[in-house]
């Protein structure tokens, strides 16, 4: 799919890369693998990625280096990117530090579009920081560089850059409580940044993955608005944009939008599956994931991998739902684990902390079906020598989850048998264990998920008492 053998083969041999609408011999190689041109790097595994950020950064340092900020604003580009894929803050703040570099050299009376591209680019990290590590504060920031770089731009990419950017905060910002009415005049907020994204495309090749890039970043929000509200129109949106983008892209230079296209189309199609009862658009949700993993490795982009497996999972799970069948479960269990593989090296994100609780949830739900404890046994028996080989002064974070897991066990067993022998008080003191932990990491989105399940053990039904 990536083709990089033939790519790299070209670009080694000093020819340009034979990319369809490229402009022959517009930018010489330089430094890095792409010389420069960021179209190129979604052909790039993150090891790849990596390296031609570091080389990026080294052509910017240059003292012989001409036209510095753009230098600067191009390695924020690629060190953006690398946080993308891997939830890496250290990357995340060397986007934002070379984009606030950039941003500082140029000169807003003489290059205003360069200049509001790069606080464009400063917007999109706090953007990207805010999705990764659940800081709402982030987002408000992000607002204002946005509107400052669009009270600059004349023209050029950046101006829909920064009106797709404002946008986008403002959807954040009403996606929690806003109803269907609300969602479809936030979608309406992107019609114009993508139709001139799409208009720009036809003399710059790097305006193509961005103009997708906009549809997806539509598609998602109508995805979380859809399943929030179960409205089936708007996850029908959703399916409808992110195929939109998937057409417009090329598989062989874009192979990464392409994936993310995908991914996006089958979760929603999954999710309209579940609000419209449609078992079999459902399973088509499941069988596009499961597509999509076959075009995007763990090595290229692990975040998206990770997010990918949990969708499958989820879609997993709805087929369980909707057939009663355990094996669903246990495969559901499966992709949860693969994702872990990735989140445990980023304890930060929010995804570590949904993907453990839905696992936790998945093999309660299996042990409910089979009326079979000896699943939460084993679940809870495998967590216990976790727990004792972890070291909470070393990895905190790791060990509160597993105190996580172990409550939702137990919460479990107290639903399943009816009868508490010391489980609630168990999963309580977990419960309080990992909060400090939590809330000592400044993890906000696993302290509101502890918080909730111990409001839940503290309020919730007395178990069943049998009969003596």
């Amino acid at each position: 799919m990536f083709e990089l053998g033939r790519e790299f083969m070209r670009l080694f041999s000093g020819e340009a890369f034979a990319r369809p609408g490229a402009r022959h011999g517009a930018r010489p190689f330089v430094d890095g693998l792409t010389g420069g041109d960021p179209t190129l790097l979604e052909l790039l595994d993150l090891n790849l990625l990596q390296q031609e950020a570091k080389a990026a950064d080294v052509a910017a340092g240059r003292i012989s280096a001409q036209d510095k900020p753009q230098r600067r604003l191009d390695a924020a580009v690629v060190w953006r990117e690398v946080a993308r894929r891997s939830g890496d803050a250290v990357a995340l703040r060397k986007a934002a530090a070379a984009a606030e570099t950039a941003c500082a050299a140029f000169d807003p009376n003489r290059r205003p579009d360069a200049w509001a591209r790069a606080r464009c680019e400063q917007g999109f990290s706090g953007l990207l920081g805010a999705e990764l590590f659940g800081d709402p504060g982030l987002d408000a920031a992000a607002a204002t560089t946005f509107r400052e770089a669009r009270a600059v731009a004349r023209g050029g990419i950046a101006a829909p850059l920064a009106d797709l950017g404002i946008a986008l905060v403002e959807a954040r910002a009403e996606l929690a409580h806003g109803d269907a009415a609300a969602a479809r005049a936030a979608a309406a907020r992107f019609n114009a940044p993508i139709a001139a994204l799409d208009a720009l495309t036809r003399r710059s090749p790097a305006a193509r993955p961005l103009a997708a890039e906009a549809r997806l970043i539509r598609a998602d929000l109508l995805c979380g608005w859809g399943a929030r509200l179960k409205d089936e129109a708007l996850l029908r949106a959703a399916i409808d944009d992110a195929a939109a983008a998937a057409d417009k892209l090329d598989l062989a230079y874009e192979p990464l939008t392409w994936a993310r296209a995908e991914i996006l189309r089958g979760q929603a199609l999954a999710l309209w599956g579940e609000a419209s009862g449609d078992v079999d658009a459902v399973a088509a949700g499941a069988t596009t994931l499961a597509g999509a993993l076959d075009h995007l490795t763990r090595d290229h982009s692990p975040l998206d991998w990770a997010r990918t497996q949990i969708a499958l999972a989820h879609a997993l799970q709805s087929l369980g739902e909707a057939s009663a069948d355990e094996r669903a479960y246990e495969q559901a269990v499966t992709c949860y684990d693969r994702a872990n593989l990735v989140l445990r090296d980023a304890p930060a994100t929010p995804l570590r902390g949904l993907a453990a609780g839905e696992r936790a949830m998945c093999l309660a739900r299996s042990a409910e079906l089979t009326g079979d404890l000896g699943v939460l046994d084993s679940a809870e028996t495998a967590l216990k020598i976790e727990l004792a080989g972890l070291q909470p002064a070393r990895d905190p974070v790791g060990w509160a989850l597993v105190q996580l897991h172990l409550a939702r066990l137990y919460e479990a067993r107290v639903e399943i048998t009816g009868k508490d022998r010391g489980e609630r008080a168990a999963a309580v003191l977990a419960l309080d264990a990992a909060l400090d932990v939590f809330g000592e990491q400044g993890l906000r989105s696993l302290s509101v998920m502890a918080t909730e399940a111990l409001e839940r053990l503290r309020t919730g039904p007395a178990p069943k008492r049998t009969a003596v």
